[in-house]
């Protein structure tokens, strides 16, 4: 595999744990709960951000020319995923994870 610069791969890195986050609490978590947790906008952000978050980092990874570009769009999803799963308040780790990939993200875009 090719090398990729630190920011790079901290941005990859960051987007695939994202991923398992917000996929995982969604389809296991938010299910089970139940309520709020299953709201139509509520679920459906957090698997567009779980696959804006995949996408993301396949380009980041495959060093495409596009991957930066995406950085942004997932940071934008990533922070508003972090707002919503706070507001909910039993999602700390999903909470966790949207920011740092925000963050990671946003570095990465510039």
């Amino acid at each position: 595999m090719h090398h990729l610069d630190p920011k790079t791969r901290n941005a990859a890195d960051l987007a695939l744990d994202c991923y398992k986050h917000c996929h995982g609490m969604a389809t296991t978590h938010c299910l089970a709960v139940g309520g709020a947790h299953v709201e139509r906008g509520h679920l459906t952000l957090m698997l567009a951000c779980a696959e804006i978050c995949r996408t993301t980092a396949h380009l980041l990874l495959m060093d495409s020319v596009h991957g930066r570009h995406m950085a942004a769009e997932c940071a934008e999803i990533c922070e508003a995923c972090a707002r919503d799963c706070a507001r909910l308040g039993d999602m700390e780790s999903c909470v966790a994870a949207c920011r740092a990939c925000a963050n990671a993200c946003r570095a990465l875009a510039g």
